[in-house]
């Protein structure tokens, strides 16, 4: 379905959401609309918070907000649609709008296999009811569901469209950039070279990818890595774990931006906790690339001056190679709790792989190796 006539249909005029590439014509096309007035467009750090943010929008206007997710976020909308939302508290009316995937039947990568196999029960478990949109899916059917589904938001309750891959289509598709000229790669290659031996925790999405196959290419094996293919926000608080019941180890987190920002707390708990073990890097492309490059609010924050407000004692951003090396050294000449942004460019290569290997032979191998070296 044409998204264009897609949004027509909802007569929507608020979105917030977190992006994913199941809904890349959606995302597309509310950029190309609204970019990001937040008066119609919000592109929030987590999906709890896109539905907090949906429901002050009808408190304040009466109207029907839609929040847009991968499916992977329905657990981060679990607390605000069982106890805001729903129609035994507040009674808010929302559309949300998911990305189905790890659909059964459906190939995808591990981390999405079992949210695929429970998101229509978890809708159902929320008291959400939903309709399933596909490549087949005829307009008139979307738009005799939304009639039924007004109803529902009338009583205060919410409704969910869960879209198939390849389901809605936009042939238009913005171009996003950030002007720093440091590849991520590239980045990731120096750490990787300066952390050594030492244990690395590295996020969702590319980042992961291009650890895998650095590794790789320089036929060093996997044992030192621990890659976060799944629970995105959650890297720096494994790192932490870690990093607490190590400490004769020094621990690296190779964190992205928007994953950094979707659980921000954790920043905190680190500050609060100050392991002088653990070196936070936060790899800030200013965008979520991995599910197509839309923007995060990171371009616009201070995140050395948030790392020490939560109580890191040594946070720098570089923005150069010669610039991450000299941070680097600093770092491993250091006994302290470390924070570094690398401002990174937009973009990766476009042969980039995936890791071969299953998450658990990750872990068995991770896991190994920490017990081998103490």
């Amino acid at each position: 379905m044409n998204i264009e006539r897609f949004a027509a249909l909802l007569e929507a005029d608020f979105y917030a959401g977190v992006p994913d590439s199941q809904l890349k014509a959606l995302c597309n096309y509310l950029m190309e609309r609204y970019g990001l007035d937040p008066a119609h467009h919000i592109i929030a750090a987590n999906e709890g918070n896109a539905a907090a943010l949906a429901a002050g929008y009808h408190l304040a206007t009466g109207k029907v907000p839609v929040v847009y997710l991968q499916n992977s976020g329905l657990g981060n909308i679990v607390n605000p649609a069982a106890s805001l939302l729903n129609d035994k508290v507040y009674g808010i009316p929302c559309l949300f709008i998911v990305g189905w995937r790890g659909e059964p039947g459906v190939h995808d990568e591990p981390q999405h296999i079992f949210q695929g196999e429970i998101t229509l029960p978890l809708l159902d478990t929320l008291d959400i009811p939903y309709f399933v949109i596909g490549t087949d899916t005829a307009e008139e059917q979307v738009r005799e569901k939304l009639a039924e589904f007004h109803a529902l938001f009338a009583q205060g309750r919410q409704a969910a469209f869960v879209v198939r891959k390849g389901a809605l289509d936009y042939k238009s598709k913005p171009s996003f950039a950030n002007g720093h000229p440091m590849g991520r790669e590239e980045a990731i290659g120096q750490i990787l070279a300066a952390s050594g031996d030492d244990p690395v925790v590295s996020t969702t999405g590319k980042a992961s990818r291009e650890v895998y196959e650095l590794r790789e290419a320089a036929n060093q094996g996997h044992g030192r890595d621990f890659l976060t293919v799944g629970s995105m926000g959650h890297s720096s608080s494994i790192a932490l774990g870690i990093a607490l019941q190590k400490p004769n180890r020094r621990v690296w987190c190779l964190d992205g931006d928007g994953a950094a920002l979707m659980h921000l707390g954790a920043m905190a708990l680190i500050g609060a906790n100050r392991p002088a073990n653990l070196v936070h890097v936060v790899l800030n492309n200013e965008a979520h690339e991995s599910v197509g490059g839309l923007p995060t609010v990171a371009g616009l924050l201070d995140l050395p001056a948030l790392a020490r407000a939560c109580g890191y004692p040594r946070a720098v951003s570089v923005d150069s190679p010669t610039r991450l090396k000299e941070a680097l050294e600093g770092t491993k000449a250091s006994h302290e709790l470390t924070f570094i942004e690398v401002k990174c460019a937009l973009g990766a290569r476009d042969n980039l792989g995936r890791p071969t290997t299953t998450p658990a032979e990750n872990k068995a191998a991770f896991m190994a190796g920490l017990e081998d070296n103490g």
